[in-house]
């Protein structure tokens, strides 16, 4: 940047600041070729300790310039400004968390190169051994010498346009992008990127219009425990789309198939409500506060077009309506060889193995972090016995109480539920 004043004696003094590399220029300063050479490897070594660098120079000039091109030679060097603005101490941790969680970071500066690779070293995103060779530079793009951007993780003295063509490239490689940023510069690629994630308290207005999220405490880290959280909701919908369909799926195939079986009812209206109530109601809500697993920042980020059903969850859906089927039908079958109410261990049965199905599908079996489950499965339970013995219950669903065999066979079948869920989880994992 140029400035140019007025001086009282007519004159004009020219004051100049800029990049090292711009400044440092003998078509620029007026002074000896070794002071120039001089200035020059200070601030290569200033780069290289992190250090964000400028070169300041002025002249006077009898007379106002009346060209950039004159204004802009024959200037004295003044000096070189050294501006510190390190990573935070939480900047390596996060990176690695997101190496963890098969997020790829990339550093897209416009800084020098020595000082991208000083910063990406000391956050662990390049190794000590790395050279400026895989720094990528602006003026390298601009000639297009870098086939695939994908291909660096380090970027120095970008402009908009390149940092828009970076993103570009990850978006047509099928991936799922996130950019960061908080400067006029970034808005183009705040707003291309997938999720533009801008800085609420340094960030300017523009980064902060064309982003879809901002950061109000400034930290990256926020983004990494909102992906955590992400995760944590999604593995929650899919648990519950696994437990409600299965057990959806074993009451109708137990409708269906019962009459074949010599069971000619298998179930009432009123009584599949009431299992429906119990099993989608409470824990159907509790489900959905269950803690994160403890794998979920250890796995890559899941195929955008990969189904919500999708790796493992529809096969584990099939295992478990099957298991619950067969089980509550057998005690049902059971039951009436043994000339006990049927029906009503039927009704329990298929209420119990649900109970089962959702303990089972647990990633933290005995985590107190969401109680409301376990507490809920236990309120269910209490109801559904209360549809057997007490009797404005009964009478509206048209259930018998049971004795120790019925109630015997309904808790073979929350086993069984419970037994299949553990099995399918481990046995059909996420892939």
């Amino acid at each position: 940047m140029t400035t140019v004043h007025r001086l009282s004696s007519g004159g004009a003094l020219v004051c100049l600041k800029g990049a090292p590399e711009v400044v440092l220029d003998t078509a620029v300063l007026a002074d000896r070729r070794d002071l120039v050479a001089g200035a020059r490897q200070q601030a290569a070594i200033l780069a290289a300790c992190g250090y964000r660098v400028l070169a300041v120079a002025s002249a006077e000039h009898a007379e106002q310039p009346n060209s950039a091109e004159t204004a802009e030679a024959g200037l004295r060097l003044l000096g070189l400004v050294a501006i510190s603005d390190p990573p935070k101490p939480s900047a390596a941790a996060t990176l690695a968390a997101c190496h963890a969680a098969g997020i790829t970071p990339v550093l897209i500066t416009g800084d020098h190169p020595a000082t991208a690779r000083a910063i990406a070293v000391s956050v662990g995103l390049s190794g000590a051994d790395t050279d400026d060779g895989t720094v990528v530079n602006g003026p390298d793009l601009a000639a297009g010498r870098v086939a695939d951007l994908t291909a660096a993780r380090v970027f120095a003295r970008t402009d908009p346009q390149q940092k828009l063509d970076i993103v570009d490239a990850w978006r047509a490689r099928g991936a799922v992008t996130a950019m960061t940023g908080d400067g006029v510069n970034d808005g183009p690629a705040l707003r291309r990127a997938d999720i533009g994630v801008a800085m609420g308290q340094r960030g300017t207005e523009v980064a902060r219009q064309a982003a879809d999220l901002v950061l109000t405490d400034d930290d990256l880290s926020t983004v990494v425990a909102a992906v955590e959280e992400g995760r944590r909701v999604y593995d929650n919908i899919r648990r519950f789309l696994v437990y409600g369909l299965a057990g959806g799926a074993a009451e109708i195939l137990v409708m269906l198939i019962g009459p074949l079986l010599g069971l000619p009812l298998p179930l009432r209206a009123g009584q599949i409500l009431w299992i429906n109530l119990l099993t989608h109601g409470l824990t159907g809500v509790a489900m959905g506060a269950e803690p994160v697993d403890p794998e979920a920042m250890h796995r890559p980020p899941r195929p955008p077009g990969q189904h919500i059903l999708g790796a493992g969850a529809w096969q584990r859906l099939v295992v478990l309506a099957v298991v619950v089927t067969a089980a509550c039908l057998t005690a049902g079958m059971i039951a009436r060889a043994w000339g006990l109410p049927w029906q009503s261990v039927l009704f329990l049965s298929l209420l119990a193995a649900q109970l089962g199905v959702v303990l089972g599908l647990r990633t933290r079996l005995l985590t107190r972090d969401n109680l409301f489950l376990p507490l809920s499965v236990l309120t269910s339970a209490l109801l559904g016995a209360a549809a057997l013995y007490l009797p404005p219950l009964r009478s509206v669903l048209e259930t018998e109480p049971l004795g120790w065999p019925g109630l015997a066979l309904a808790s073979a079948a929350l086993v069984s539920g419970f037994a299949a869920a553990r099995l399918a989880r481990h046995a059909f994992r996420r892939n």
